[in-house]
């Protein structure tokens, strides 16, 4: 990448926009294969799963349907609460139906394990995690992800659909943000 190209709040790039479009291809490869036959349904968590999602779906050789739910947990912080506030539910029932939850980065677990207990609560024939990337390790609840992307270190990361204060989701490639960008060099 081209320091031309790099925002101005991006100390580095940790994954390009093409390592990321390739563990994509894999990923839809895998689920187009453990789904065949199989009534899917995708749920984003918006609003940081949208991108991700998006290039998901399109890559994936089945017919699938999408919802979304929207949640809250983080504010403006850069760690998770734990304290989940669903802002918007599903538009669609989920009983007898296979069901793949997408999320763009797992660090904490505490708001995509509350989300399994919800979703499972209603009956699905099955409920799986497919996540982008995952701060293995972090977990402060033990978590199976059937279709794991990449394994991050504990920095804060934007780009890809991930922001800090709703901004940098358009960057095309992972980036570590500079702590000056979110004030954790102010005193």
């Amino acid at each position: 990448m081209h320091p031309v190209d790099l925002h101005e709040d991006i100390e580095e790039v940790l994954i390009s926009g093409d390592e990321i479009q390739a563990k994509i291809a894999g990923l839809a490869k895998q689920i187009t294969d453990d789904y065949r036959g199989k009534d899917l349904l995708l749920i984003g968590v918006l609003k940081g799963a949208f991108v991700f999602m998006s290039d998901l779906a399109r890559s994936i050789q089945l017919p699938v349907e999408f919802d979304f739910m929207a949640v809250s947990s983080y504010g403006s912080s850069t760690k998770s609460s734990g304290v989940v506030r669903i802002l918007k539910d599903l538009d669609y029932e989920i009983t007898g139906r296979h069901v793949l939850l997408v999320e763009d980065i797992i660090d904490s677990g505490l708001t995509i394990n509350y989300l399994l207990r919800y979703l499972e609560a209603r009956g699905p024939a099955s409920l799986e995690i497919c996540s982008l990337f995952w701060k293995k390790g972090e977990q402060a609840v033990p978590l199976d992800v059937r279709y794991p992307g990449f394994e991050i270190p504990p920095v804060f990361i934007v780009g890809y659909g991930l922001d800090f204060a709703e901004k940098y989701r358009n960057l095309p490639y992972i980036g570590v943000l500079k702590p000056a960008a979110y004030g954790a060099d102010s005193p």
